[in-house]
């Protein structure tokens, strides 16, 4: 018999080829093949099987967490969007770097001009008064000279000593003692109260401006418009204005009637046209806040010609960057231009001042036609905590929101002093949640709230 070896590739249950040999037997290949190598693998199968629902069990969590993350994701998105527009209002304090350390050598220049202008006041008037202040300064400057070599002295202190002689300064430079003796009621010091609404209107222009100012004109020895009430709306998104309603007399005011309107600038976004609620009407011009500008403007209201004066102060806010705030911001408050008996004044706040209130004393010269800055105190006031301010008998005075119906005057800054006082309790009661703008009119104590479009008067005692 003839042997033949073949080889026969068979594959088992490894995936292994295996060699088989066989034997030709009448014409016929006859070979043993062990067939239990070629059984189904059913354990490993199975054992595959759950790999694989395990897979799909893994899949499906992670498509159930895909899809929860994707439902989450907005929500997400909008607490972060919600969270950066809250901070957004004091991303200047990172940009501006108003934490970081006040540079000595600016400090020095500040000084040296305090110490010249304290030289020329004490040699003008050589008081008791003056000889104190430049005392108050020699002993400032050997502080600072020693923090060039040495860092014993805190910085703050020594920044807001020089903020204090800076305002007594200004209160020395031009106000006489007596300036609070024009007005007797200017004698008896703070406002002891202040009446429930004596007058309540909506605005001529409707309900929907929400936004402006309005009042009496509040120059007291004016020959023109001497009892005229006049209101200045924000037609444009709430913010700016160009134009300026004056009604002759309280009876027009009230019926809406009669009145006159003046323009005083091409646009809303001419460089003469308003930015925010802030204006008054002082003998025969309106003096407001000018567009995206740090200028105060005065519209003279028979030539209907601008003139303007630039704020003093490192980095002064306007175009939204220190608007007052409080509970809610009114939209580009910045500026805010008032009336008293000592004149006309503009508050606002400076980056120099860390963001804190501001004010000037603005006068107009009517000989040379130009509309000066003569004085300017730094208040510890920061203007974004408070929700409007106004100026009495050259007192400063500021409100913060207590709820949609009232409102609270709770500090005061006496520009003749320097002083502040942080704990009155004066209530205003108001007829909606916002308070576009609050002024003070002279000529008959009262005071004046843009309240949403309702137009709210008060009576001040003293």
């Amino acid at each position: 018999m003839l042997l033949l070896l073949l080889l026969l590739l068979s594959f088992t249950d490894d995936g292994q080829a295996e060699h088989v040999i066989g034997q030709r037997n009448n014409g016929s290949c006859v070979c043993e093949v062990n067939l239990s190598k070629w059984s189904f693998p059913a354990v490993k199968y199975e054992a595959v099987l759950q790999q694989v629902q395990s897979c799909e069990g893994s899949l499906n969590n992670l498509q159930e967490q895909v899809n929860l993350s994707n439902q989450r994701l907005p929500q997400i998105q909008a607490l972060v969007n919600n969270v950066t527009a809250r901070l957004e209002p004091y991303q200047y304090l990172h940009y501006q770097g108003l934490y970081t350390s006040l540079s000595l050598r600016r400090l020095g220049q500040e000084l040296s001009q305090l110490e010249t202008d304290v030289g020329a006041i004490h040699s003008q008037y050589n008081n008791p008064q003056t000889q104190k202040l430049s005392k108050e300064v020699g002993k400032l400057r050997k502080d600072v000279d020693r923090m060039t070599t040495s860092d014993t002295i805190n910085m703050k202190t020594v920044r807001e000593k020089l903020r204090y002689l800076k305002n007594s300064a200004e209160s020395c430079k031009s106000i006489p003692k007596d300036f609070r003796g024009q007005d007797r009621h200017c004698l008896k010091g703070l406002i002891k109260n202040i009446s429930d609404p004596t007058t309540t209107k909506i605005s001529p222009y409707g309900k929907s401006y929400i936004s402006g100012s309005w009042g009496r004109q509040a120059q007291m020895d004016s020959e023109g418009q001497r009892s005229s009430f006049w209101v200045q709306p924000l037609l444009s998104d709430h913010v700016r204005g160009n134009t300026l309603r004056v009604y002759q007399t309280y009876e027009d005011f009230m019926a809406s009637t009669n009145h006159r309107d003046y323009t005083f600038a091409s646009s809303y976004t001419h460089a003469d046209a308003i930015e925010g609620p802030s204006a008054v009407l002082y003998g025969e011009a309106l003096y407001y806040h000018c567009y995206r500008s740090a200028d105060i403007c005065r519209f003279d209201l028979n030539t209907n010609s601008v003139k303007r004066v630039t704020l003093p102060g490192t980095g002064v806010g306007f175009n939204n960057k220190f608007p007052y705030c409080y509970y809610d911001c009114r939209a580009n408050s910045d500026v805010d231009v008032e009336a008293d008996e000592t004149g006309l004044w503009a508050i606002y706040a400076t980056v120099g001042n860390h963001g804190n209130l501001v004010v000037s004393r603005l006068v107009w010269d009517s000989e040379a036609n130009t509309l000066n800055v003569t004085q300017t105190w730094e208040t510890r006031l920061f203007k974004k905590a408070v929700s409007n301010a106004f100026m009495v008998c050259g007192v400063l005075y500021a409100s913060r929101y207590v709820d949609e119906y009232h409102e609270e005057v709770f500090y005061a800054f006496d520009t003749a002093t320097g002083k502040e006082d942080n704990s009155l309790i004066l209530p205003l009661e108001k007829v909606a949640k916002g308070v576009a703008s609050l002024s003070y009119n002279p000529t008959n104590k009262e005071i004046y709230m843009y309240n949403d479009a309702y137009l709210l008067a008060y009576q001040a005692h003293f």
